[in-house]
């Protein structure tokens, strides 16, 4: 069982947080602390505790993973997502599998420790993905994550056996009704069944959640870090919500990246085991220090784009979407203080 979590834990030093936060698999903190440290902690202190608490757990390595954005074809509707059906301003495309290996070749050459393939939710065969996956691992022999949304549970099952590793499906919000009304036609429970079956069939599981999405209410930030707590995700990606002008949502405010570094850093302390990434949407709202700044809020992976030149511009899932190349990703890695964790020989 796990231990008690202190009854203060804001008011304990970095070191005596981390500990009591690590102490089990499922770190302690309850829901009334997880408000303290998002809401009430000061950021230097907030941000002095994620920061030991990254480099106690996950050192001071930082993960680069190769993104590969593979189709913008969708079926869905979702309020917020440039990829939307309904988006007839968007240039559609699905690269061949000649032009995904020619992607993941520059991808490993550029020393990215993971192949992560991401597309709209597209009812493209299965078997074309899964032969796909084959070959990359044949050829690479690098673990590859797959971002392809919610699917029958036998097309995950095809794709674990081709080689797939890992699943990143964000649950987006953690409040149902707010889940239905950005997502017409789809429940949060569905999605939660996805996930539950990723990790039934042996996929390391990644979630994540937007963070300002208009009809948020403070609280149910809280319940999206206890969600994914509780769910013992491997990875988890909050990101500040960014507007796309042929939305439904395009003309609302964009999240606030100052919520975001909080959210990480507090996700940091419930989840010390985890991966978090400094995603490509804190740094297109703060292109000079964005990904630096999640570095130091707790995050410990980078995703480069490898999509191909002529195709990124058409992956709009949101507007002044940056291009994270391996430049960037030195010069955030360095600024923090920390080291590239290279690929295992």
């Amino acid at each position: 069982m796990p231990e008690s979590a202190p009854s203060s834990p804001v008011a304990a030093s970095p070191e005596a947080v981390c500990s009591s936060a690590a102490s089990a698999f499922i770190p302690a903190l309850s829901r009334a602390e997880v408000r303290e440290l998002l809401f009430d902690l000061p950021w230097p202190e907030l941000q002095a505790l994620a920061h030991q608490c990254r480099l106690r757990h996950k050192g001071r390595h930082v993960h680069v993973r190769g993104l590969l954005e593979f189709s913008n074809v969708c079926r869905r509707n979702c309020r917020y997502c440039g990829l939307r059906h309904e988006n007839r301003q968007l240039s559609r495309y699905s690269l061949s599998a000649a032009e995904l290996l020619r992607a993941a070749s520059q991808a490993v050459a550029a020393g990215v420790d993971t192949l992560v393939l991401q597309s709209g939710e597209t009812a493209r065969t299965p078997l074309w993905l899964a032969q796909v996956v084959r070959g990359l691992k044949e050829r690479f022999g690098l673990p590859v994550t797959l971002s392809v949304g919610e699917q029958p549970r036998e097309w995950y099952a095809l794709w674990r056996e081709a080689g797939a590793d890992r699943f990143l499906l964000k649950h987006e919000t953690a409040d149902a009704r707010l889940y239905a009304a950005l997502h017409p036609g789809y429940r949060l429970a569905d999605r939660l069944r996805a996930l539950s079956w990723l990790a039934e069939l042996g996929y390391e599981v990644g979630s994540g959640f937007m963070v300002g999405v208009p009809g948020q209410r403070p609280e149910s930030l809280v319940d999206d870090i206890l969600l994914v707590r509780d769910m013992r995700v491997a990875m988890c990606g909050a990101g500040p919500f960014v507007p796309q002008a042929d939305t439904p949502l395009g003309r609302q405010p964009r999240g606030s990246t100052e919520l975001c570094l909080r959210v990480m850093a507090v996700l940091r302390l419930a989840l010390p085991w985890a991966n978090l990434p400094a995603t490509t949407a804190l740094a297109s709202l703060r292109p000079e220090d964005g990904q630096r700044q999640g570095l130091a809020a707790g995050g410990n992976v980078l995703m480069p784009s490898f999509t191909p030149a002529a195709r990124r511009a058409s992956y709009r899932i949101y507007d002044h979407k940056v291009v994270v190349d391996m430049d960037a990703v030195r010069r955030a890695i360095a600024g923090a203080g920390l080291e590239h964790a290279l690929p295992e020989a």
